[in-house]
């Protein structure tokens, strides 16, 4: 497939591959669950839910162990993680997943919770406007971005590469792009945190206006 960045290519790819195998441990979803309650003790009703950029689902066990009964969602671009998660026995009810760019992505519902993390650190700033949108088309309610967090634009070296990792105020610009999107709550993971650490991510739950 040809893919519209580079960033894309590296994520679909070698790169790709190599990341599921770094991160998969209990530890993770430990965490991730501590977060994911916090947040979504701060919502009602949600009953659909859908990840953009999921790997092999590690966030989405999380949302599973706290919301058994929600269905669940997921766009992935790596076939690796996508199969794995395709075939994770921890879902009673498979995980549906599309198997494609965030970017090639074409929602055909809207979902309660739409959950990144981690994700829009890694897409071509110039496509970020594109993305905004389709999880904001894609919403039905609540929007969760848990993201590394910097005042302004800055593009950060990932594992020896370059123009692989950026920073900047994501929620702010969402929330500055969509009126009607009001923020709930914010927080920060630490990674030194002695029960659940990880790695500096500022996290920012948001509401659609019913």
């Amino acid at each position: 497939m040809a893919y519209r960045t580079e960033q894309e290519e590296f994520w679909s790819g070698q790169f790709g591959d190599a990341y599921i195998e770094r991160n998969q441990n209990h530890q993770i979803v430990a965490a991730n669950t501590a977060l994911f309650a916090e947040a979504l003790k701060l919502t009602e009703h949600v009953e659909t839910v859908a990840e953009f950029g999921s790997n092999i689902g590690l966030n989405l066990r999380a949302i599973h162990t706290l919301l058994p009964k929600a269905s669940l969602e997921a766009v992935e671009i790596n076939h690796k993680a996508a199969e794995l998660l395709r075939k994770d026995s921890f879902f009673e009810v498979p995980v549906k997943v599309h198997e494609t760019s965030i970017l090639e992505f074409e929602p055909a519902a809207q979902y309660d919770f739409v959950l990144i993390k981690g994700v829009l650190i890694h897409i071509n700033p110039n496509e970020l406007e594109h993305v905004y949108e389709k999880l904001y088309q894609s919403s039905r309610r609540y929007i969760l971005l848990c993201e590394y967090y910097n005042p302004t634009p800055a593009a950060i070296e990932y594992r020896g590469h370059k123009e692989r990792l950026f920073k900047r105020d994501f929620a702010g610009e969402f929330l500055k792009k969509y009126q009607d999107v009001k923020l709930l709550s914010y927080g920060f993971r630490y990674h030194l945190d002695s029960n659940f650490p990880m790695d500096d991510i500022t996290w920012f739950l948001m509401e659609k206006k019913q």
